[in-house]
């Protein structure tokens, strides 16, 4: 019996997925055997690869919260309530973006954090969860200025942000205009705090000194931000995105 042409074609796409998802995984695992494991998990005909990390030690110095990305899961599921599940890649898709919130969904993650053009969405796709949405501001530089800042956070709440992560204006502290760095986050701080969001500051620790770090850290609690956050993940380095409240 002459074997069906099509059926033959699938099964080859099968067996080259599984081959190709079994070398990701090794080589993932080589990379940092002792940090973490990846899988590959397929649904509605995405497939994602699934890793597991350890971040006891971030959690030990003192982080508040910790970011995750889209296939990104925990080892420790006590830890999921503590993650903003994070997808903030220019060419994020729908799709990717109805991923993030399953995997949210799935885990009871905090919340997910996408760009504002997303918010609409994930509001939508999370309605009925715990899970909160959050979305960036003068992301990812920083260098808007305040008043559009303060208007892309009532925009963003509006349509359904929750939680707001902002960049401070990062050559005004370098410059020492602490005015106006107190001013940028206050203005967004004033406008989230009137509608119950909470704010996180992005203080781009690979772009400062210890000096700054400390500076950023008291302007951000002097204005009443509820979190300070190490990195956008954009300034060519840094540690992935770790808030101390």
């Amino acid at each position: 019996m002459k074997p069906d042409p099509k059926l033959v074609e699938q099964l080859v796409e099968i067996i080259t997925h599984e081959v190709l998802a079994a070398m990701a995984e090794e080589e993932a695992r080589a990379s940092n055997p002792e940090g973490y494991y990846c899988k590959f998990d397929c649904a509605d005909q995405l497939c994602v690869r699934m890793c597991f990390d350890k971040t006891g030690q971030v959690i030990s110095a003192g982080a508040g919260r910790i970011s995750s990305t889209l296939g990104v899961i925990p080892q420790d599921a006590n830890l999921a309530g503590m993650i903003d599940h994070t997808l903030l890649k220019p060419d994020a898709t729908q799709q990717e973006i109805a991923q993030l919130c399953f995997e949210a969904r799935k885990y009871g993650f905090a919340s997910v954090c996408v760009n504002p053009t997303w918010v609409s969405l994930c509001a939508e796709l999370l309605k009925g969860s715990d899970v909160k949405v959050c979305t960036v501001i003068g992301f990812p530089l920083g260098a808007t200025s305040s008043e559009t800042k303060a208007f892309e956070t009532e925009t963003a709440i509006n349509q359904g942000a929750t939680e707001i992560d902002m960049v401070i204006n990062i050559g005004a502290l370098k410059a020492r205009d602490l005015e106006l760095v107190a001013k940028d986050i206050r203005g967004v701080v004033n406008v989230a705090h009137g509608r119950r969001a909470i704010v996180k500051v992005i203080i781009e620790t690979v772009l400062l000194n210890d000096e700054d770090k400390t500076i950023a850290c008291l302007l951000s609690k002097e204005a009443g931000a509820d979190f300070v956050k190490t990195s956008t993940g954009f300034a060519g380095g840094g540690r992935p995105s770790m808030m101390w409240s």
